[in-house]
């Protein structure tokens, strides 16, 4: 579609090897490499003042990183390896970057999340799972997190020209999950069953760039069409408490 596109990955050796297959694939060369790491944020922070010192603009943000591990980890911050990087980070760099996205306008946010947020529910007592671990129940946790934040930003940002929207991928043939124990292996196993990374790309790539989806917010995309999500990613009062948790947790408080 001949946009500017900067990838931000963890690996700068694979990042720059993604860089060269989309530019021989695409011919598009407006392909730049940022690297960041989505388990630190302080890493989340260097990345987005980086962008803004070196861009004017920003039409679309497309938040997508995601881990599951078979045990706990923490982070350098101290917090739960999933949590921080399919959520928190998230929420921090799209609320960093805010103030750019609003200047764009029209410009639109896409948070990937998955059909995984339907089991979840948001443990408020236990946020970091420091009490009893389930790589499930995180992963569940950070995907409801990630609409519930979709939720309650749209509302912040009604009026401002810029949407917010969550979709599902589906189940996609990649590495997420490698290091998620017992689910490691039965994904592992079930890769050849499961939709290419192409294929996957289509629902978030329907919600970023179609006109179809313009001014559309808060909603949820499977297979690019809208439909529900869970019955508690609409609880007004958990995606408010939610926001006021990951305020003081990402340092923006």
């Amino acid at each position: 579609m001949g946009w500017r596109v900067a990838l931000v990955c963890r690996d700068k050796g694979r990042g720059e090897a993604a860089v060269s297959d989309i530019k021989k694939a695409t011919g598009n060369s407006n392909l730049e490499l940022m690297l960041a790491d989505l388990s630190s944020l302080q890493s989340v922070r260097d990345l987005a003042a980086d962008f803004i010192s070196s861009h004017d603009r920003l039409h679309l943000l497309v938040n997508n990183a995601g881990v599951l591990f078979g045990k706990r980890m923490p982070t350098p911050d101290g917090l739960e390896t999933t949590f921080e990087v399919n959520y928190l980070s998230h929420f921090l760099l799209t609320n960093l970057l805010l103030d750019m996205l609003k200047k764009s306008a029209p410009s639109r946010i896409v948070n990937v999340s998955s059909d995984s947020h339907f089991p979840g529910k948001m443990n408020f007592d236990d946020l970091q799972q420091e009490r009893r671990y389930s790589a499930l129940k995180a992963y569940s946790q950070s995907k409801l997190a990630q609409i519930l934040f979709t939720h309650e930003l749209s509302r912040r940002l009604e009026g401002t020209g810029v949407t917010i929207n969550s979709v599902t991928p589906g189940t996609v043939r990649s590495h997420w999950a490698d290091e998620g124990g017992a689910f490691g292996i039965v994904n592992r196993m079930g890769r050849p069953f499961m939709a290419s990374p192409a294929k996957g790309a289509r629902t978030p790539l329907y919600v970023a760039t179609s006109p179809e989806v313009e001014g559309v917010t808060g909603r949820y995309f499977s297979k690019m069409k809208e439909r529900q999500s869970s019955k508690e990613s609409y609880d007004d009062a958990e995606a408010k408490r939610l926001w006021g948790e990951s305020m003081k947790l990402s340092g923006l408080a």
